[in-house]
C-alpha cells in the first residue's frame, strides 16, 4: 500500500529546519500504519508507544507535554 505521504514524511525527515511531527486525522485512516512505515522504511530503529493501552505512558506525557 503506498501513500502519498509517505513522500511528505520523507522531505520533513530531510529538512534540516524541520518541527516536531504531529499526525492528526480522523479515525480509522491509517495514521498508525503511515508512521509505522515510514519508520521501517527511513530509520534503523524506531519505537511505537500507544497511549490508548499504555496508561503509565500517558500519566508521562499528561504531565509536562
Amino acid at each position: 500500500m503506498e501513500r502519498f505521504i509517505l513522500n511528505d514524511l520523507k522531505n520533513w525527515k530531510e529538512n534540516s529546519s524541520r518541527k516536531p511531527l504531529v499526525l492528526m486525522g480522523a479515525r480509522q485512516v491509517g495514521k498508525t500504519w503511515v508512521m509505522k512505515e515510514f519508520g521501517r522504511r527511513f530509520y534503523k530503529k524506531t519505537a511505537y508507544i500507544s497511549f490508548y493501552n499504555n496508561s503509565a505512558m500517558k500519566n508521562l506525557f499528561e504531565s509536562d507535554y
